[in-house]
């Protein structure tokens, strides 16, 4: 907890807004909640073996060590995530795996994951599928294709901060054009 309470104050923009972990001001973690949360997950590692929540800690502290989001070491990610998806099997544990998968490996590699996450309709009321898909979908260029997953993903929200931050992605790939670098 201590790993997430870090970024606390970086995860709303001024005025209310959702920012991405890879926009947030990394200067503005708080670097002491982060030494005291990776001192307690290599403790936890070391004491009582990868449980889950160790491996979600474990999770945390590599995105809270990075100090640019290029400097995220996603291959570390990804195997934790197949330690927890090993350990502590469910669907969203399989779509956070996959959403690594496509930072480490590429939005391609990420989407299989997702199709087949989606083919078998465990997360068909949850809205971050269908972002997540969304999100992807863009950075390869297929616009339209992102454009029906981000909508999807509308139908499906209930936050108003997320429901802003989704429509905001919307307008985003439609004012980049279809097609267009800028798009993903």
């Amino acid at each position: 907890m201590l790993l997430h309470d870090s970024r606390r104050d970086t995860r709303l923009s001024a005025d209310g807004e959702l920012v991405r972990l890879d926009e947030q001001d990394r200067g503005r973690w708080d670097r002491e909640e982060i030494r005291e949360g990776i001192a307690l997950t290599e403790r936890a590692l070391a004491e009582g073996g990868p449980g889950r929540y160790a491996l979600q800690a474990a999770i945390a502290a590599v995105h809270a060590e990075a100090k640019t989001p290029e400097e995220t070491d996603w291959r570390q990610i990804v195997a934790l995530y197949r330690q927890l998806l090993a350990r502590f099997p469910s669907p969203v544990v399989e779509l956070n795996h996959a959403a690594a998968v496509a930072e480490a490996h590429g939005a391609a590699d990420g989407l299989a994951l997702l199709d087949a996450l989606e083919s078998r309709r465990e997360l068909s009321a949850y809205h971050l599928l269908p972002a997540a898909r969304g999100r992807l979908l863009a950075r390869l260029h297929r616009d339209s294709e992102a454009a029906e997953a981000y909508r999807r993903a509308l139908a499906l929200v209930g936050n108003d901060a997320e429901r802003r931050f989704l429509e905001r992605e919307l307008a985003r790939l439609a004012a980049a054009g279809p097609g267009s670098p800028g798009s993903g």
